[in-house]
């Protein structure tokens, strides 16, 4: 049995529904001894296909036990479409919440707002599919993995938080959506990654400091160890060996007692790139078609970027990006003085990777690309804070720093671009 709440629309007459059986949805006659049937509430009779040509089903909160539904040329508004034998020749699928259990889902023009697609056995011939929030437990993708692992990291919980936390911060400042994207920004860098990178240095302080005392100790090390290997007979790879596992058990012990080890200077980059993944998925979400919010960001930009919702077609804003980025890698380049071969290394593909960003964030909607700015700026800015004398200070920081970072970092940069 066929249960719907709404109506039934056709090219001549409108008929509000309570209950109509699966005959109607199959243009096909309806069997000997066939009966439709509705609830004596609905205030109707029953009505089968061969009656009722559907050309249009809108409305409908509830579609299920359906065999065959095909040749409809608009299906939508319904809020739940399952257990349906075969889905075809429906020009438009959309504004369903939830589509399940269907045998086959084939020949439909365009397929969107579906909030969960699921148990679909095979999906082939759709000719767009997009705002699909969840698509699971297919037998058969010909649409080249339209989902996979890429819509459950943006269908997430941190995706959805960081949703949440733009909109609110929106909602609440009332500020327009391009102004908002950048106080949420300001105000996560500064509250969550500016202390983790202040801790970071501290940590990288303590480590510099304990060179020295390192230095002096292999030294004695490596004559104990001279001493111990005439004793033994040792050979020089046995010496090689025993030097190298007491040196990384004293190296352990002074990590220790000054609680400093390296491996915790990496903490602000395992926050910080998963608050950079998330927030950008969750602007993607709020930028799409089926957004809710999706009229408000695209009138919510400024300038250039009028249309938060499209790529920025003058590519001023990737341009911007790659800039500030490749600034960040020289000035970090600037603190080595006699970098090693892995650190130039490193750099280089840095430096490749912010050149490959400007036509990625040409690509993407403008809101993702003003994000990804910002952040970069923000972050800029946070690494200059942190080299002022007076933080040093605060931070009581082991290491010697200069008295003039900001004098010494432009002439390094002059000598090094300008000359």
């Amino acid at each position: 049995m066929l249960s719907v709440a709404g109506s039934l629309r056709t090219s001549v007459l409108q008929l509000p529904v309570r209950g109509v059986c699966s005959a109607t949805f199959n243009r096909k006659s309806s069997a000997p001894g066939h009966t439709c049937t509705a609830p004596p509430s609905a205030g109707c009779p029953a009505v089968c296909c061969h009656m009722l040509p559907v050309r249009t089903l809108s409305a409908v909160r509830g579609l299920s036990n359906v065999g065959t539904l095909s040749g409809a040329g608009t299906l939508s508004g319904v809020g739940t479409l399952s257990g349906v034998g075969t889905l075809s020749g429906v020009g438009t699928l959309s504004g369903v919440r939830r589509l399940s259990g269907v045998g086959r889902l084939s020949g439909v023009g365009r397929l969107s707002g579906v909030g969960r697609l699921s148990g679909v056995g095979r999906l082939s011939g759709v000719g767009t599919l997009s705002g699909v929030r969840r698509l699971s437990g297919g037998g058969h993708d010909d649409s080249a993995g339209a989902a996979g692992w890429y819509s459950s990291l943006s269908d997430s919980a941190p995706v959805h938080l960081s949703e949440h936390f733009l909109v609110s911060v929106q909602q609440m400042s009332g500020l327009p959506w391009w102004l908002s994207i950048v106080v949420a920004t300001l105000s996560v860098r500064t509250l969550i990654t500016l202390p983790l990178a202040a801790y970071q240095m501290v940590i990288i302080s303590k480590v510099e400091a304990l060179q020295a005392e390192i230095s002096e100790l292999a030294k004695r090390l490596r004559y104990e160890v001279s001493v111990r290997a005439r004793e033994r007979g040792w050979t020089e790879k046995e010496c090689r060996f025993q030097f190298k596992k007491n040196l990384r058990r004293i190296v352990s012990q002074l990590y220790v007692r000054d609680n400093c080890h390296p491996f915790k200077a990496s903490v602000l980059v395992w926050v910080q790139l998963p608050l950079w993944i998330s927030f950008s998925l969750a602007l993607r979400n709020l930028s799409l078609d089926q957004s809710a919010l999706h009229s408000d960001l695209a009138a919510g930009g400024a300038l250039w970027f009028s249309d938060l919702t499209s790529p920025d077609s003058t590519w001023i804003l990737p341009v911007c990006l790659g800039l500030i980025n490749l600034l960040i890698v020289e000035v970090f380049s600037l603190q080595r003085v006699n970098p090693s071969r892995l650190q130039k290394t490193v750099t280089n593909f840095i430096r490749a990777f912010s050149v490959l960003m400007i036509p990625i964030a040409a690509t993407v909607p403008s809101s993702m690309a003003l994000y990804w700015f910002t952040s970069s700026l923000v972050g800029f800015s946070h690494n200059l804070f942190l080299r002022s004398p007076t933080i040093h200070k605060i931070l009581k920081l082991r290491s010697h720093r200069s008295d003039s970072p900001y004098r010494d970092l432009l002439s390094a940069f002059i000598t090094k671009y300008c000359r």
